[in-house]
């Protein structure tokens, strides 16, 4: 069973949402929040489960749809999934994947 690790920035990500989201819908937005932690805990089990992302500086990453959301990972050889970032789907990922 692999490991998920949370980044700071996923972690700042998942924050941006839920204050966005809270703006209008105070109640809603730590459901939200919620439902896409729970999606990536998945990947404890099905770590390949997410669709193959390259980003544009050669990084081998998947995606995890959730939503209206992307949730992008690093499956690393420790068998540790590192959350990266959990973007909207309206979003250009590239430009915050570095």
């Amino acid at each position: 069973m692999a490991k998920i690790v949370w980044t700071q920035e996923a972690e700042q990500w998942l924050l941006k949402i839920h204050d966005y989201i809270a703006h209008d819908k105070p109640a809603t937005a730590f459901k939200v929040v919620e439902s896409i932690y729970a999606r990536a805990q998945i990947l404890e089990q099905l770590p390949r489960l997410g669709q193959a992302f390259r980003t544009q500086s050669g990084r081998d990453t998947r995606i995890l749809l959730w939503g209206h959301y992307r949730i992008v990972y690093l499956q690393t050889v420790h068998e540790e999934i590192h959350i990266l970032g959990v973007f909207h789907g309206a979003m250009e990922i590239d430009r915050y994947l570095k």
